[in-house]
């Protein structure tokens, strides 16, 4: 009998649930709180042991699933565990209700991309829909010859999301393996994580940390391990989530203040800023020969200086000076390379 398309998408959860790595050998109570918040977003239980069992025994035996997984139980560490490593049902090709279960999945994403909370997710949502759209094979190898979609890695840490997602809806404080990019050593710290925010394909978690009482942001590509603390907190007072990036490019905050920044680009790449602004206070506030001036109430921070290089000879700075100052330093040096 072929298996119902809810059942198709806890198997992939079970599968990720025992393969990882930060995580080993989950519990059946832990899978199951896994399929309930992927499926439900909720802490209901919609999801039973028993299902979880009948799902374990189908992915061991059932022959129409195709997976035969090599699922084992340790009675020494309590969960599960793939005998055979390397396994994985997303090695496997997809079947017929595989392929059914995605367009289902898809077409369920779908209705939602145009509410509010999916606005970060609509250019993925829109790719898988038009890869489902161009054949009704999602398997067909002539889609990769003959279109070309745009391509990106995964960025590190992105199987922390889950579980700080958890940490920041309970109000639970977590400890953190860290390690630095400019000391390159790891260290444990305990924080209490309020926001995670996503930019250039990376993720970041803005949390307090008691030890320094400063608000912090802390790179996912830079967590190696995840341990949630038994230990609840409020978010301080002084924290607000609309105004804690409101004058911000990227992700960078600090102790800085935001300044009016004026910047000239192009009559080429006027249009490009204007479909796609670089901050939510932009304004243009004149047009000339040399193209239009923008106006910005925004931190001067290393992202900013760095989208405005992108754009090369079609940006110039007009204020304040500083900025202007630094750019200009940082061409010369750049020049002095070549």
């Amino acid at each position: 009998m072929p298996a119902n398309k809810y059942a198709l998408l806890r198997y992939r959860v079970i599968d990720k649930c025992i393969r990882n790595k930060y995580k080993p050998y989950p519990s059946k109570e832990d899978i199951r709180q896994a399929c309930e918040d992927f499926l439900y977003n909720s802490f209901k239980e919609r999801v039973s042991i028993s299902t979880v069992e009948k799902d374990l025994y189908a992915m061991r035996n059932e022959e129409g699933l195709g997976y035969m997984a090599p699922i084992k139980f340790s009675r020494d560490l309590g969960g599960y565990f793939y005998s055979e490593p390397s396994y994985s049902i997303d090695k496997l090709p997809l079947n017929e209700d595989d392929i059914e279960a995605v367009k289902f999945a898809a077409h369920t994403l779908s209705q939602f991309k145009k509410i509010n909370v999916f606005d970060q997710f609509s250019s993925a949502i829109e790719k898988l829909m038009d890869r489902i759209e161009l054949t009704d094979n999602i398997q067909d190898e002539s889609i990769d010859q003959l279109v070309i979609f745009e391509t990106g890695s995964t960025a590190a840490g992105s199987e922390h999301l889950g579980f700080i997602f958890k940490a920041i809806k309970q109000k639970t404080s977590i400890s953190i393996e860290y390690k630095s990019f400019q000391a390159g050593v790891s260290s444990f710290r305990k924080i209490e994580p309020y926001l995670l925010k996503q930019y250039e394909n990376r993720w970041y978690v803005i949390a307090f940390e008691p030890k320094s009482s400063k608000i912090k942001t802390f790179g996912l590509d830079r967590i190696e391990k995840v341990i949630l603390e038994n230990h609840k907190f409020q978010i301080i007072s002084s924290f607000s989530r609309e105004d804690f990036f409101k004058y911000s490019v990227g992700i960078t905050t600090g102790n800085y203040k935001y300044q009016k920044v004026e910047i000239q680009f192009s009559q080429f790449s006027a249009g490009y800023i204007k479909s796609k602004p670089i901050h939510n206070s932009q304004k243009s506030i004149s047009h000339n020969s040399d193209g239009e001036v923008f106006s910005f109430e925004i931190y001067v921070t290393p992202e900013l200086t760095q989208k405005i290089m992108s754009w090369g000879n079609h940006a110039k700075v007009l204020k304040p000076l500083e900025l202007k100052l630094e750019i200009k330093t940082v061409l010369e040096k750049t020049l002095k390379e070549y």
